[in-house]
């Protein structure tokens, strides 16, 4: 794999509740509004559970997910081809911690920081 290892752990606090966190992590048909510009692979199913597999993109890159573990306020992938490594999200009450490590030549801190500010104004919205 090219790139470089990174690791970054971000935790933000968000105006939502425990369930409204977990339907936009676990149900792809949410977590795909905020998650633009990335498009994800078909068939997913309506809620990730252990074992789900898939894969997003990000213009020509790939990433490959494997839902290692989805629990009422957890998450695990473990990711593959664009990023080898890791994105664990934890959430509750108001708030909702990233963990993020791997390599790749992405910018992998930039993209965390972007993808929970637009969770953050995905749950506001809502």
């Amino acid at each position: 794999m090219l790139g470089t290892f990174q690791q970054s752990n971000l935790r933000i606090e968000v105006e939502a509740s425990e369930v409204d966190i977990r339907h936009s992590l676990l149900r792809p048909a949410e977590f795909q509004q905020w998650l633009a510009p990335q498009t994800f692979s078909s068939g997913l199913p309506d809620q990730l559970a252990s074992g789900t597999v898939y894969t997003s993109w990000l213009g020509p890159l790939a990433i490959q997910h494997q839902v290692d573990l989805a629990e009422p306020n957890g998450l695990r992938l473990l990711l593959s081809q664009g990023i080898d490594g890791y994105h664990e999200w934890y959430w509750g009450e108001g708030w909702i911690q990233s963990c993020l490590a791997g390599v790749s030549i992405l910018p992998l801190s930039l993209g965390q920081t972007l993808s929970l500010l637009r969770l953050q104004q995905f749950l506001k919205s809502k």
